[in-house]
Formats: structure tokens, C-alpha cells, sequence
């Protein structure tokens, strides 16, 4: 048995508040559609929070080793009330006691419209009830928090917070913890979130009916989405109902995309309901799906001590909040859910002025291979000077890529850390080369690998005090040690090679790249109380600071474009696409399968973030140009590649390609994406054909517009029909095709497009 204890809903997302018999309560997301067919009460409560403290007693059910949840730790807390907070910035208390402890089964508390700052009659909340004691708030409009909190009575706080907003199809979960009690406490594990009594319209096993989506991610191949039946990973609950199945799984280091992406999703495919969750930070993370009876549940957040070597010690009186979580669930599939938390960080995004139209950018990095030269920007400025003749959009963005600092190539350099300018390549220094860039009407933008020191560069290689370290030894990962961003010494020099440097030279844009993870974790210099943290810990800490200079670089250096990289995919969070104006998609740089890449990005990262890289070869034929521009109509088109040599028509698709971007970009940045096409196993070797159709969300310039954008691989059919996706009074406006393909609209309301060829790559604007 549940009882209700409040509801809330934002957007078509209601958040409901239930507690069980043993006074646990739980936390369900479900369409606001969906209400009143919320059944489930026949399996364990979900509790807001997991977590672990040393010396509690461990969970039992074969759970150690597999999982931390549901220990004695978890066991001990108590649900003590819950506020909320509107836009006007106050607190609202709306309860402080659960059902258990009221006479009559529900909350004992005033009415919200009896609280002093909350009207009914407020745009911010548009309807509020107060029915039989339990709370009903109804339609938000604007933005809330919801703020729940549990005691354990040796001291311990909790706090789960929920944020919900009209500017956002997700909502956003938070776990804090307060040590109020005398005496120093450590945690090893600690939830951002945690979604229960999954499928909550469905009662006893329901089996077959839930799907876990995961996406896998490695280098060069991001984003694989890879959907499986819970009963192919035993999470079925045992006859007896007494072992803990539980797949705890994540990414170890400072590469948080790597292995999977930090995502999750649980179709209900009975009922055509989908759930997705994704954390935030850019360390070591970890989701779990976990099912011991009929519901199966969602946590994660930090890795905890078994999985990530993570623990905190919390002070008397001192408060850690775990990152924050992004979830959201939809009446749809996996790909409608996706995107709705990956478009949760645009009510964060900070973008500069140029951004707002999303410009095209020119990065030399496979044009030189890493070795830039005066001479070499000098050809550049003049060859993208011919994309803006006649009245052809341009070029916005000039980006300098690595190798400025040293005379060797990239790949075989190591000089990092001292960031002096090559003075064989550019011996007038680099800003007079910036001034060039800004007179042909560019921005200019350099590249940088500032977290790290290289061995070619031995002062700052072996500089120990200012290195992580692990074993009382400097952490060595090939030609790479990493600074520790949490010492001010190397704030404070970083801000000299980095900072300082940007401004004197007048550079508006910085790539900032990031080629290896530092592993398990650093260790952290004792403390005023002589207590280091873990090494999962100092990991955290050290790419907290990582990000807090990546902040300080924009304060510094107005208007600063933020380019995130880390041997292309691997830093693609939200912590991250928060500060960046955009990110590198992937460093599969000329490689068929670029498309496919870009499409995975449209379920991890907002398209208008996304920046595709198109290699243009003198030698290609004018088709594989035609791809490979329609590869960067799914993202941010970046141009790279041969300049001098190009052939006439070359020139010519690109300054095409490039206005024809700019209409487009409307739906790039405002959209929902649909996939089309067989299942594309072999990325190296790619067979039939993929179609992604993005239409433009209502209130925002691409209103009224789609994109459909298709690519050909090995094997491709010789014409292709997308139903649905026309109508009478749908009109083709463009097409981005080579000569020979044709496009049509059919009565039927499909698109029909004949005459492809294997590895084709065309678009159409709707």
C-alpha cells in the first residue's frame, strides 16, 4: 500500500511523493497523462537516497562486491518533511510529517494557499488543490524546487532536492548530506538519484516488458546505442525474492565518456513509456539497475567505494551535495527521452554573442597534422577569403589546432606545460597572425592542453609538488602528468600561460583538448584535520577545479568561445557542455562513419554543441564532399583539410555547403530527431542507409521547418521512401544532393528520394 503524499507537474512530467507501509518514501516520474493509471505498489519503496557510511552494516542478498545499495545506512533514515521554492526565490514548507504520523493517513499541513508568498492565482503556479490532506500543485509554469528531507537519529541529514522548470523537458536531482552530529563520519557511497518501482503501470513480474538502454562509447565509435530485455541481464527478481541482481556499471577516471556514456534508460513497452537518467560530473561515475522483486529501480551518481575507491570524510557541522542528476520520462521511446535530458543544459548555456547563429568554423588541424606555420594560416586566410566572395556566408571561426609550440609534429611531440610559441613556425609570435585572422573577419581561436605536463618539457614534467600524485608517486601515463588544478600555484601559473595569454594576443576562442584519464584517482595532501581523501575523491575535487578554470577563462577573457575536447568524445557531460560553447563529436576525422557518430550525438549532446568535423581532399571525388558537409548538417559544421589544391568545384560545393548550413541552422539548434534505417552494426564497415528527421520545435525560428538528413553506405538500396514525414501542405525548400538524385514528396505524404548510390550523403529542408 502507497500513500500519496504530494504531487507536482511541470511540462507533461508529474513528480509523485509516495510512502510505503515501512515508511519509506519514494520518488515516481510519469507522464502527467499517465496518472491515474500508476498501479505498482507490490515491491519494495524506492528510498530518495542511497548511501553507505563506514561501519554501518553492509547490505545483505550476495550484494557485496555487486552493489552498495539498501545498507543498514539507508535502513536508518526517516523522511521528516518537504518545502518548496518558487520562483520568488523563499522557501514554502508543505510538509513536516509524513502520512504515517498524521491521524488521518495524510500530511498534516496548511493548505498552500494559506502560506504567505504562494497565491493560486500566481503565473508561476497556475492550479493548486488541497484534497483530503494531500498536496496537488499542479502546472508549474515557471521554475520549483522541491526540497525533501531525512534524518537518521545519530545526527545525519539528507537532502533530495527536485527541480523542476518550464525551461526544461527533464528535471534535475540532487543529493545532499549534513553531518550534524559530533564526531567526524565517512561516507562510501552517495546517490545523486534514484528512480523506483519501475514499471509503476504494471503489477507482479510483467514480464518481457522492459527494456535497459545503455550507450556504449569508445574512441572514435561514441554513443552506440545498445538496447536489451532486463531478463538477458538477470535483473528478474530470484523465486525467493532474496538475492540482490543488480548491474552496476559506469566509466573509471577522468575520461567519463569512455566505455559507456552516463546514461541510462527503461522502456515500458507495454505501455509505451520510457524513463531516462543521466549524471552530470566528469569523473568516475557509475548507474546501477537493481531488482530484487517485482519493481525494478534507478540510482547513481559518484562511484562508490567498490566500484570508483571513493570516499569522503564529513566534518562536524560540513555538507557534501553529490553532482546533480538529469532525468526525464516521456510517453515515447528511448531517442524522444535522450533528448530530452540532453537538452536540459540549455537553461545553463552561457554562449557569447557569435554563437547565437551558430557559425561555421575552419580548424586547421587536418590540414598540417599538427605542424602550423605563419605561412601556413597565411594560405588558409586567403583560400577561406574565396567562400565569401559573391555574398557567400564564410567562415566565422578560424581555429589554430596543435603544434603552435613546438616544431614537431603533434602526434610526436610532448612539450606541454610552458606553452612558448614555436619561433621556427611563427617567428613574429602569434599575434600578429590573430590580427590577420580578425582582418579577414574571422574570430581566431588556438588550441591548448592545459591540464597536463609533458615529458619534452622537463621543468614542468617533473615539477612534483605541483603533480597529482598516486603512491607518494607522480601519476605518469606515457609522455603525460597531470598539474593539480586544486593547488593555487598552478592556478596562478596557469593563468599567466593560459589566460594572460589569450588576452594579450587577442584570441576569442579556445579548444581545450584533454588526450588521457588519470585513472583511479589522485591522492590528496592532509588537510587542517590530517584526513586525505580517497582517490576517487581526489578525482573529484581535481576536475571540479579543472572546470572552476574553465570558468575563470571566460570571466577573464569576455565573449571567450569554449571549445571542449578530450581526444575528441571523451568529456561529453553536462558539467561540461554547461561551460563550452561546443564540443568535438568524435576524432574519427575523415572516416565513413562519421554520420553515424554525429547521429549518436543527438541522444547525448545538443546538436548546436556538436561540432562535426569535414575533411575535404583534393583528390576525393565531388560526392564524398556531398557527404561529408550533410554529416555536418546533424551538428556544427567544421571544415579542415586541403586549402591550396582544392579543385574549382571543390570551392564552389563548399561555399554552397556553407549557406546552405546557414538556413538550416534554425533546426539544427531547435529540434526533435527521429531515426530511420536498418540497425547499423559494423561502424568500420557500415551497410544500407540512415535517415535522421529533425523537426523544429513550436516557438522557437525553426517552427513550421524539418531537416531530413540521409547518408548511404555499403550495400545502399538505389532509392529510399520515409513515410509520414510530408504532407499537402509540406514544401520542399532545398535540396543538398549531387546531380543525379532526385526528391519528391508522394501523395501518400512520404519522401521519396531515387537515384543513391553507396555513400551518399544528401539533405533536405522542409
Amino acid at each position: 500500500m502507497r500513500t500519496t503524499l504530494a504531487t507536482y507537474t511541470c511540462n507533461d512530467i508529474t513528480a509523485i511523493y509516495r510512502e510505503s507501509e515501512q515508511h519509506v518514501v519514494e520518488l515516481l516520474l510519469v507522464p502527467t497523462a499517465t496518472v491515474s493509471q500508476v498501479v505498482r505498489d507490490d515491491c519494495a519503496a524506492e528510498p530518495l537516497v542511497q548511501a553507505k557510511i563506514v561501519g554501518d552494516d553492509y547490505p545483505f542478498g550476495f550484494s557485496q562486491g555487486r552493489t552498495m545499495r539498501n545498507s543498514a545506512t539507508v535502513a536508518a533514515m526517516r523522511c521528516v518533511g518537504q518545502r518548496i521554492r518558487v520562483d520568488d526565490g523563499q522557501w514554502h514548507h508543505v510538509a513536516s510529517v509524513t502520512a504515517a504520523e498524521s491521524a488521518d493517513g495524510h500530511s498534516n499541513v496548511d493548505a498552500l494557499t494559506g502560506i504567505a508568498g504562494v497565491d493560486a492565482s500566481d503565473e508561476k503556479i497556475a492550479n493548486i488543490s488541497h484534497t483530503a490532506g494531500i498536496k496537488h500543485i499542479v502546472d508549474v509554469t515557471g521554475r520549483i524546487l522541491v526540497e525533501t528531507t531525512l534524518k537518521d537519529e545519530r545526527g545525519y541529514r539528507y537532502t533530495h532536492t527536485l527541480r523542476m522548470g518550464a525551461d526544461s523537458q527533464a528535471v534535475e536531482i540532487s543529493t545532499a548530506f549534513t553531518n550534524e552530529s559530533d564526531a567526524p563520519v565517512t561516507l562510501e557511497m552517495l546517490s545523486s538519484f534514484t528512480l523506483g518501482s519501475l514499471s509503476p503501470f504494471s503489477t507482479g513480474l510483467a514480464p518481457e516488458t522492459l527494456q535497459l538502454h545503455r550507450l556504449r562509447s569508445t574512441w572514435s565509435a561514441e554513443g552506440r546505442l545498445v538496447s536489451e530485455p532486463v531478463e538477458d541481464e538477470q535483473l528478474e527478481p530470484s523465486w525467493q525474492q532474496y538475492s540482490a541482481n543488480s548491474i552496476r556499471f559506469g566509466s573509471i577516471g577522468s575520461f567519463p565518456v569512455r566505455g559507456y556514456v552516463p546514461f541510462a534508460a527503461v522502456e515500458d513497452t507495454a505501455h509505451g513509456v520510457t524513463w531516462a537518467v543521466a549524471t552530470t560530473q566528469a569523473s568516475s561515475w557509475q548507474i546501477e539497475a537493481y531488482r530484487r522483486d517485482y519493481g525494478l529501480s534507478l540510482s547513481g551518481g559518484l562511484a562508490d567505494r567498490e566500484f570508483g575507491q571513493w570516499t569522503r570524510t564529513i566534518a562536524p557541522g560540513e555538507t557534501f551535495e553529490a553532482p546533480y542528476a538529469v532525468a526525464s520520462v516521456v510517453a515515447g521511446g528511448v531517442d524522444d527521452a535522450a533528448q530530452r535530458v540532453a537538452g536540459n543544459v540549455r537553461h545553463h548555456l552561457d554562449l557569447p554573442e557569435s554563437e547565437t547563429r551558430m557559425p561555421v568554423i575552419f580548424n586547421e588541424f587536418c590540414t598540417t597534422w599538427g605542424v602550423p606555420t605563419e605561412q601556413s594560416v597565411d594560405e588558409q586566410i586567403e583560400f577561406l577569403g574565396k567562400l565569401k566572395a559573391d555574398g557567400g556566408k564564410g567562415v566565422d571561426y578560424f581555429v589554430i589546432d596543435a603544434g603552435w609550440f613546438d616544431d614537431k609534429a603533434f602526434e610526436a611531440a610532448s612539450h606541454f606545460g610552458s606553452w612558448q610559441v614555436s619561433k621556427a613556425h611563427f617567428p613574429n609570435g602569434l599575434k600578429p597572425v590573430v590580427d590577420k585572422v580578425h582582418a579577414a573577419g574571422m574570430k581566431a581561436g588556438i588550441w591548448f592542453e592545459f591540464e597536463i605536463a609533458g615529458r619534452e618539457d622537463p621543468d614542468c614534467f617533473n615539477h612534483h609538488a605541483w603533480l597529482l600524485s598516486r603512491d607518494g608517486m607522480s601519476i605518469t601515463s606515457g609522455n603525460r602528468r597531470w598539474w593539480d588544478m586544486r593547488n593555487p600555484e598552478v592556478r596562478a601559473y596557469l593563468k599567466t600561460k593560459v589566460i594572460d595569454f589569450l588576452a594579450d594576443n587577442g584570441f576569442d576562442y579556445i579548444k581545450v583538448d584533454y588526450n588521457d584519464t588519470i585513472g583511479i584517482g589522485c591522492q590528496t595532501p592532509a588537510g587542517e584535520n590530517g584526513n586525505p581523501n580517497s582517490l576517487g575523491d581526489g578525482l573529484y575535487e581535481q576536475i571540479l577545479a579543472s572546470q572552476e578554470f574553465f570558468r575563470e577563462m571566460k570571466c577573464e577573457v569576455p565573449g571567450l568561445i569554449v571549445e571542449i575536447c578530450a581526444s575528441g568524445g571523451h568529456r561529453l557531460v553536462q558539467s561540461f557542455m554547461e561551460i563550452g560553447s561546443m564540443a568535438s563529436f568524435s576524432d574519427a576525422h575523415e572516416q565513413d562513419e562519421i554520420p553515424v557518430i554525429a547521429a549518436n550525438m543527438h541522444r547525448m549532446i545538443l546538436p548546436r554543441q556538436s561540432q562535426i568535423w569535414a575533411v575535404v581532399k583534393r583528390d576525393q571525388p565531388l560526392k564524398k564532399l556531398y557527404y561529408q558537409v550533410a554529416s555536418g548538417l546533424l551538428g556544427r559544421l567544421c571544415f579542415s583539410g586541403d586549402t591550396e589544391t582544392l579543385r574549382p568545384e571543390q570551392v564552389e560545393t563548399i561555399r554552397k555547403g556553407i549557406d546552405w548550413y546557414a538556413e538550416a541552422a534554425p533546426v539544427i539548434d531547435h529540434g526533435v530527431s527521429s531515426w530511420f534505417g536498418p540497425h547499423i552494426a559494423s561502424y568500420r564497415h557500415p551497410r544500407g542507409w540512415q535517415a535522421i528527421v529533425r523537426c523544429g520545435e513550436i516557438g522557437t525560428p525553426a517552427e513550421g521547418h524539418t531537416l531530413v538528413v540521409l547518408h548511404t553506405f555499403h550495400e545502399a538500396p538505389a532509392s529510399i521512401t520515409l513515410p509520414g514525414i510530408a504532407s499537402d501542405t509540406t514544401n520542399i525548400a532545398k535540396v543538398w544532393a549531387r546531380l543525379g538524385i532526385q526528391v519528391n514528396r508522394t501523395d501518400a505524404g512520404a519522401l521519396a528520394i531515387e537515384g543513391l548510390e553507396d555513400f551518399d550523403g544528401l539533405a533536405v529542408l522542409l
